[in-house]
């Protein structure tokens, strides 16, 4: 399992961080149990192996003004590889696709968008995505409000999980 190339010092700061990517290290070294220098150097370590691929501030999207929020649903012609990263690729050089996931069953990729307003966002979906080579259907819907939105992943469901595998 993953979770076990990792020491329970290890987990814990990257639990630390994920909750507040912002507190020092010595914050951070308090928190787990250990002095600054060793935890600067395992976050170092952490960063070099990709478990913490980088630092960012959440910001709220609709005080910025990004008022539409939508998941549109990507069918394509082809799911040959060739064809699947090249839809991957263009989602990437698409600044209202914020999040782009590839699925199994009906749909082949979900998109996660941000707009400004509507007429944007249909701007967006009718000039440039249903028209992308190999895009065979898109369905989207409009996100009323959110309930949640956790980043990273449960560590306390980890930890149980390594104890009870222990």
């Amino acid at each position: 399992m993953p979770g076990q190339k990792l020491d329970e010092i290890d987990r814990m700061i990257l639990a630390e961080l994920q909750a507040d990517g912002r507190m020092t290290n010595v914050e951070l070294a308090k928190r787990v149990g250990i002095s600054a220098p060793p935890c600067l150097r395992r976050v170092r370590t952490l960063e070099e192996q990709g478990f913490i691929r980088g630092y960012h501030a959440d910001v709220n999207a609709r005080e910025l003004g990004f008022e539409v929020q939508v998941f549109a649903m990507v069918g394509l012609v082809s799911q040959a590889e060739i064809d699947l990263s090249a839809f991957e690729n263009k989602c990437a050089g698409w600044p209202l696709v914020r999040e782009c996931h590839m699925l199994n069953g009906e749909v082949d990729f979900v998109l996660k968008c941000v707009a400004p307003d509507l007429r944007t966002f249909q701007n967006f979906l009718t000039e440039e995505l249903t028209s992308a080579d190999n895009v065979a259907s898109v369905k989207t819907s409009l996100v009323i409000r959110g309930a949640k939105d956790e980043p990273g992943v449960p560590f306390d469901v980890l930890e149980e999980r390594l104890k009870r595998d222990a």
